[in-house]
């Protein structure tokens, strides 16, 4: 058994600023492993490793005040985040809008709906800035020089962004049919792009081989528990912004199921450590139908989840073979929540639903979430007076090809009047057309 070594305070090392995470542990078995750069339980299980955390410094250190009063960022957590320095890689990443959905619970028939709108996170628009800013800081800790990742787009979008700002070297793997929006938005900031001709599980085995082989800091793999702490802030900034209370009812969307684990685990941290009152927080899961490997083992009331071959337009939660999935099953289930999957087409209708109502623009992992949210309500699933959170973790401007030829085309006209004219009664004919099929 490999034991975490206890270290002796410097000088400038006081209680109040000495890190609050203190080893790995592994989540089946318990196995303690020193806080290096690993993620599987090597000497016993297998099985995935986390961060342990002193819940009773961090309880005599922090409070709402102490919270309130720090950066406009993640890092006003920085106490219950898995990094040593006073200078983390600050981005402006996190802190993004809780929006009360009144339009769109309106249409759904709820009664208080949230929005907690990552598609406007720094600096790559996704909620992966909120991760890739906890692991490359760690990565920089533990002397790593070349940074790495995985992905289905958005995370290779943080990595390549927040690397440039850091300094360090980045090589990214992502799937060759990946989003062109995405591609591009990767490439702008420099790194060496591998387009494997694949899809994302090929991609992240290929990744496993190329971190023994070269020593690099995977954000996702070699560096993933301290990369998956990063989502936990979800679920700190909408307890914040509620005014320090939790949710009824929280939906998000489900690729590896880390995301949504974490956002559970961010919620028990506030309430362990009296920053909230404990209440029952529901958490139900959101996948496309044509990657649905957690949803399907939910339905089918398996404790286990089968790979998948992945054929869905929502590319960045489409991970045929999900991590965390059995943990994602058993928080949905304890919490009394559900799990359920949408179609390519209910994927592009939640896109739309939610731009129309709300004014945000989000991507296809986001039109899975507003899908699925919708078709919980219709089920019967979500209680009205419930207060719901939806978890937008995407911009629409990565993915803009899955709405195109759905969205209409502009009107062309002379630079004339009567051209106008015609033009907006043509507009105003289709409209109500529109609304008696909806009607209907």
């Amino acid at each position: 058994m490999t034991q975490a070594i206890d270290r002796p305070q410097t000088s400038v090392e006081t209680a109040s600023t000495a890190p609050t995470f203190s080893a790995l542990r592994c989540r089946e078995c318990g196995e303690i492993y020193e806080l290096g750069a690993k993620h599987v339980c090597e000497d016993v299980c297998f099985g995935p490793l986390e961060v342990m955390y002193d819940y009773d410094t961090i309880r005599q250190r922090v409070s709402r005040e102490s919270i309130s009063s720090g950066p406009k960022s993640i890092w006003r957590y920085k106490d219950f985040l898995p990094v040593a320095t006073d200078t983390p890689i600050d981005v402006g990443t996190g802190m993004t809008p809780l929006v009360k959905a009144n339009r769109l619970a309106r249409r759904l028939g709820l009664k208080s709906l949230y929005i907690k709108n990552d598609a406007v996170n720094m600096p790559t628009l996704s909620f992966k800035d909120r991760v890739v800013s906890i692991a490359l800081t760690r990565a920089q800790e533990l002397g790593f020089t070349t940074v790495s990742c995985a992905s289905t787009g958005n995370l290779a979008n943080s990595t390549a962004a927040i690397a440039a700002h850091a300094g360090l070297d980045c090589c990214v793997f992502i799937p060759s049919d990946l989003e062109s929006g995405k591609v591009l938005g990767t490439l702008i900031y420099g790194p060496t792009v591998m387009a494997v001709k694949g899809n994302y599980d090929q991609v992240n085995r290929l990744c496993s081989e190329v971190a023994n082989s070269h020593g690099w800091g995977f954000v996702n793999i070699n560096l993933r528990p301290y990369y998956s702490e990063g989502s936990k802030t979800l679920g700190y900034e909408v307890a914040e912004q509620l005014g320090w209370q939790l949710p009824d009812h929280i939906v998000a969307p489900l690729a590896s199921g880390s995301l949504f684990t974490k956002i559970y685990k961010g919620f028990q941290e506030f309430i362990k450590t009296g920053l909230v009152d404990d209440k029952a927080v529901r958490f139900s899961g959101a996948q496309a139908e044509g990657c649905s490997p957690i949803s399907q083992a939910f339905k089918e009331g398996r404790d286990f989840v089968s790979p998948v071959k992945p054929n869905t337009i929502a590319k960045s939660i489409a991970i045929g073979n999900p991590a965390d999935g059995i943990y994602a099953l058993d928080i949905a289930r304890k919490t009394k929540g559900n799990i359920e999957d949408v179609t390519d087409a209910e994927i592009v209708d939640g896109i739309k639903l939610l731009a129309e109502t709300e004014g945000i623009f989000t991507e296809t992992a986001g039109g899975t979430t507003i899908a699925v949210l919708k078709k919980l309500v219709e089920a019967g699933k979500i209680d009205p007076d419930e207060t719901t959170v939806a978890y937008i973790t995407g911009n629409g401007l990565k993915t803009q090809e899955a709405v195109q030829g759905y969205i209409g085309e502009p009107l062309t006209i002379d630079p004339k009047l009567d051209s106008f004219e015609r033009a907006l009664e043509r507009a105003r004919t289709l409209e109500r057309l529109d609304w008696q099929q909806v009607l209907v």
